[in-house]
């Protein structure tokens, strides 16, 4: 989403206006947004983990059932899942919405065009893949398979849930998703300390680097 660092600015650009302005308003309020909703949905994800940690294939699962694998996890049957599934729930649409607008703005703006499908100084070959495969393939996959666990959803589109076979084979590749985007989170992260943590903080706070150098 907007965890890609980005600037939508013309390609006539200056160079000093580039570096006075990094980001715009849009990017760095979806970014934070996002960031936000991540630890919302890691948070519920994990409080709907453990009321049941054991992962299936297929469409049917449960206690008694032979299972794919399971977490070393206190089983806790019931536990915090009606608060978490809550919670999931309402974070979940918060990220697709400002996602979208994302997403729209950088078709719209043709930042995803020059930015992430065209060699430029701003990404280099691997940031500019990885950032591909987030936003256009690991990010719309979580999103199926979370609407694949939806009964609303998949009454009136069963094949949401049938080309992943069934609602438990959602459940499992959704963990698998997920997990995906935490690692790239982690990854994210290291990479923003490595770059110089105060200088890219800040552009994604106030929309430029500010005058104090840092070098790692």
């Amino acid at each position: 989403m907007a965890t890609a660092e980005s600037a939508y600015l013309s390609d006539a650009t200056p160079a000093n206006a580039v570096e006075a302005q990094r980001h715009t308003a849009l990017v760095r309020v979806t970014h934070w947004i996002n960031a936000l909703s991540f630890f919302g949905l890691v948070i519920s994800g994990f409080a709907i983990l453990i009321a049941h940690p054991r992962f299936y294939w297929g469409e049917t699962g449960g206690i008694g059932t032979p299972y794919l694998f399971e977490f070393p996890l206190p089983y806790m049957k019931g536990g915090p899942s009606g608060w978490g599934r809550n919670l999931h729930f309402l974070v979940a649409w918060i990220c697709v919405a400002n996602g979208l607008v994302y997403a729209l703005s950088g078709f719209v703006t043709r930042h995803f065009r020059r930015h992430l499908l065209t060699a430029n100084p701003t990404y280099d070959p691997l940031q500019r893949r990885t950032y591909t495969a987030l936003i256009f393939g690991l990010l719309p996959f979580l999103i199926w398979t979370g609407f694949a666990m939806s009964p609303a959803i998949t009454a009136s589109a069963p094949a949401v849930v049938t080309l992943l076979g069934g609602q438990q084979s959602a459940r499992t590749l959704h963990l698998f998703a997920a997990v995906a985007i935490i690692v790239f989170f982690g990854g994210h992260i290291v990479m923003v300390y490595l770059a110089g943590f105060k200088r890219r903080f800040l552009a994604m706070v106030i929309g430029h680097e500010g005058t104090d150098k840092e070098h790692v």
